[in-house]
């Protein structure tokens, strides 16, 4: 397999090839790595063109600086509440990464760093290894804003730790960190976040050097797709609806002006 110099991809996520791994870096430290509509694009046109590649043999996902993301830009949602109609246009679409995460066939790792809100958490479900530090700290604040779960997480994270632990991490916001997160299954293992690229990196390898087939259908035999994807639908539906709600806009203007949203006087 041929290795391949690092190379930039729509600005803010790296992607380098060596042996048998496509290593996707989130790469916007300086807005703590918050997904703009264009790193969406990056990363799920990078996972797809993985799935046919024959010098991929896995995908490792992760990311520089002292976040792993911030999730979605709140300033692309606000711009929606907002009716601005490009912003709107833009979110009316599939998102690329999403949809990426629940079609693919080959296998994902993911190495999680400081805080990962919303996105950030949910697409650890379509991974199929994941390692955190033990001071990451997950976060799914949807509600928080108005919102709600998507990537199928709605879907996912209950099956995976159970109604009342995802309940809480949804609708309470309440955050969980490398080891919990470890202890309730949402990763493989917590380590000491100066050895975390490298445990990442050794897993990845790992599944490269796997029978590629044999890993193939094992994942497939593993993931409901046609379930996955009809939730992503019904969680996208809701998501715009909410998405540009009076609940949303309070929540919004909240976060802006850094007080506490109050939603008592919204029906």
């Amino acid at each position: 397999m041929t290795d391949t110099a690092t190379a930039p991809s729509a600005g803010h996520v790296l992607s380098e090839k060596s042996g048998g791994v496509l290593t996707l870096t989130l790469n916007r430290p300086e807005k703590k790595n918050a997904l703009t509509r264009a790193m969406y694009q990056a990363l799920g046109d990078a996972i797809d063109a993985a799935n046919d590649d024959k010098d991929v043999r896995c995908v490792l996902i992760q990311a520089n600086g002292d976040m792993f993301t911030a999730g979605n830009d709140l300033a692309d949602f606000a711009a929606v509440n907002a009716g601005d109609a490009s912003a709107n246009e833009a979110r009316e679409k599939d998102n690329p990464l999403l949809t990426a995460l629940g079609r693919a066939k080959i296998p994902l790792v993911a190495a999680v760093n400081g805080r990962a809100v919303g996105v950030g958490v949910t697409m650890l479900l379509h991974c199929d290894l994941v390692y955190v530090a033990e001071d990451a700290l997950l976060t799914t604040p949807f509600v928080n804003l108005a919102l709600v779960p998507e990537a199928a997480s709605s879907l996912l994270l209950p099956a995976r730790i159970g109604h009342a632990r995802a309940f809480s991490m949804f609708v309470l916001g309440e955050p969980v960190d490398g080891k919990t997160a470890a202890a309730w299954g949402i990763a493989n293992a917590a380590v000491p976040a100066a050895d975390l690229r490298a445990k990442a990196l050794a897993a990845a390898k790992a599944v490269a050097a796997r029978p590629a087939s044999s890993v193939a259908i094992t994942k497939s035999l593993m993931r409901d797709t046609a379930a996955v994807a009809a939730q992503m639908e019904a969680e996208g539906r809701h998501f715009a609806a909410q998405l540009k709600s009076p609940e949303a806009k309070e929540a919004f203007a909240a976060f802006a002006e850094k007080r506490a949203p109050d939603f008592s006087k919204i029906a």
